[in-house]
């Protein structure tokens, strides 16, 4: 069983919870309930009528659910997040938090694939029920859908030979672990940079296999459409990818191409941000140093 304790610090707690502004009676969301930190901040905050609601896709964190009556925990895919208020009754909420990206527990759960520190079966799923896993993604996709992968979320300008030389090399022997896939690109992993192209390589796979960039937008934009006006929108991001799509919506409610303006040139935007963008200090990332690329935007609904 595992226990809280294995899921670390929340990043960037008070600020994350500081900018939903909470309201002791009011309805908040934890998308991303993980071990727990976040949703245990958020309750000590609200009155005996407050309510918080949390997801979390990943079966191990539902260890973690908090004994508490104003607290629900609801074990799915943040995609989902108006369907399932709905299904608890409700349909409007003053605040909602998300830290996306994977666990500091998933990262150190060897087996399910997600560090690049660790020799395991290629899996990266965040749910165990999802059918797509990193081995279909590697030994299944066509050479130009691999490519489309590495460049469109490893940001990696060589993509084209990367794909190539996965799809010969799967031609002799599926790819099975993490290790047979470092083995693979071995001659692309130079020592100066090998983590880090390794992390944009594993990044890629990871988003590709929990469609992370669909879910980000479904959620986004549900999000605005159950926040109460004057509710709160506290989202941390890891990478730039992320972040662009979470900055461009709060900007001006659309993920690309520019809103339609009227007349007189003005357009209207469904949030104000509030404050600037928060980084972790130095203090926090030596604490945790899953910490170190987080980036907090906080969006209040107009």
């Amino acid at each position: 069983m595992t226990t809280t304790m294995e899921y670390h610090n929340p990043v960037l707690l008070h600020p994350t919870v500081d900018g939903l502004n909470i309201k002791p009676d009011g309805i908040y969301v934890d998308v991303t309930f993980g071990g727990g930190g976040h949703s245990k901040e958020i309750l000590r905050r609200l009155g005996p009528n407050g309510r918080l609601f949390a997801f979390d896709q990943d079966e191990d964190a539902l260890a973690n659910a908090l004994p508490d009556e104003r607290f629900t925990l609801i074990n799915e895919n943040f995609r989902f997040i108006k369907r399932f208020l709905r299904f608890h009754g409700i349909k409007s909420v003053d605040g909602i938090l998300a830290d996306l990206g994977v666990s500091s527990h998933q990262f150190d759960v060897p087996e399910r694939g997600f560090s690049t520190r660790f020799d395991a079966e290629l899996d990266m799923r965040m749910s165990q029920k999802n059918d797509l896993n990193a081995y279909r993604v590697v030994n299944e996709y066509e050479e130009q859908d691999l490519r489309r992968v590495f460049f469109d979320y490893g940001e990696l300008k060589n993509a084209p030979v990367l794909a190539r030389t996965i799809v010969e090399a799967r031609r002799d022997y599926p790819i099975k672990t993490t290790d047979e896939l470092k083995d693979v690109l071995k001659k692309f992993l130079p020592e100066k940079v090998r983590n880090k192209i390794l992390a944009q390589i594993y990044q890629a796979i990871r988003i590709e296999v929990n469609q992370e960039m669909d879910v980000l937008k479904e959620f986004i934009e549900q999000s605005l459409e159950i926040l109460n006006p004057g509710g709160r929108l506290s989202v941390i991001s890891y990478h730039s990818l992320e972040d662009r799509l979470v900055k461009r919506f709060i900007k001006n409610g659309m993920f690309e191409g520019e809103p339609e303006r009227d007349f007189f040139g003005n357009f209207s935007v469904p949030f104000k941000t509030i404050g600037k963008l928060i980084v972790p200090d130095d203090e926090e990332i030596k604490i945790n140093n899953r910490a170190r690329s987080a980036k907090l935007r906080i969006a209040e609904k107009i």
